[in-house]
C-alpha cells in the first residue's frame, strides 16, 4: 500500500482506473437522518450518520440567541467543518497524487454572517463570503502547491456545491 500525506494512492487509483472503465460507478447517494428533539434540554438536533466502517452521532443545539443553550456546535460549525474537511482532503488528495509531500496542512473557514434575514428584519444576504485558508507546509516550490491548490478548487464536491446552484428538493410529509 502507498501512502503519501495519509492518502491511500493505490486506492485513489483503483477507483479512479474503476470509474474510467465503468462511469456509472462515479454516482454514490449520500445522506443522513435527523431528529428535533422536542423536550427541554441541551441538544436540539441528533442525527446518526452511517459510513462505511461505521456509525457515529451529531448533535447540534443553536446558539442562545437563536433559541439554544449553546451547549454543542451549530448547524453553521458542521457546514464550515464539511467545507473545511473535504477540501483539505481533497488538496492532500491532489497533493499526493502530483507527488508533493506535506509536512503540515492546516485550514481555517471563515465567514460574516448576518442574521436580519433569518428574523424577517431585512433582505441583505446571510452571507457575501466564505474565507478558506489552507496553510501548508513543504519543501515544495510554490508553483506545485499552487496546482495541488487549483485542483482541489476544481474538484472538491463542497466547492462545487457552494459555488454553482444546486437544485434543492425540499418535501414534507405530515402525519396524523
Amino acid at each position: 500500500m502507498s501512502k503519501l500525506n495519509n492518502v491511500n494512492i493505490d486506492s485513489v487509483k483503483s477507483f479512479e482506473a474503476l470509474l474510467k472503465k465503468d462511469p456509472s460507478s462515479a454516482r454514490r447517494t449520500q445522506g443522513i437522518e435527523g431528529e428535533w428533539i422536542l423536550e427541554n434540554g441541551s441538544t436540539q438536533f441528533v442525527s446518526k450518520i452511517q459510513f462505511e466502517n461505521g456509525e457515529t452521532e451529531f448533535r447540534v443545539d443553536n446558539p442562545t440567541f437563536m433559541g439554544g443553550s449553546g451547549s454543542h456546535p451549530g448547524p453553521m460549525h458542521y457546514c464550515f467543518y464539511g467545507l473545511a474537511s473535504c477540501y483539505t482532503g481533497t488538496f492532500a488528495t491532489m497533493a499526493a497524487m502530483l507527488g508533493i509531500k506535506l509536512k503540515k496542512l492546516t485550514t481555517k473557514v471563515e465567514a460574516d454572517i448576518n442574521f436580519s434575514k433569518v428574523f424577517g428584519i431585512d433582505e441583505s444576504p446571510i452571507m457575501e463570503e466564505v474565507r478558506i485558508k489552507l496553510t501548508v507546509e513543504s519543501d515544495e516550490p510554490i508553483e506545485r502547491i499552487k496546482q495541488a491548490e487549483e485542483l482541489a478548487l476544481q474538484r472538491c464536491p463542497v466547492v462545487f456545491t457552494l459555488k454553482n446552484p444546486v437544485k434543492l428538493v425540499p418535501s414534507i410529509e405530515l402525519i396524523g
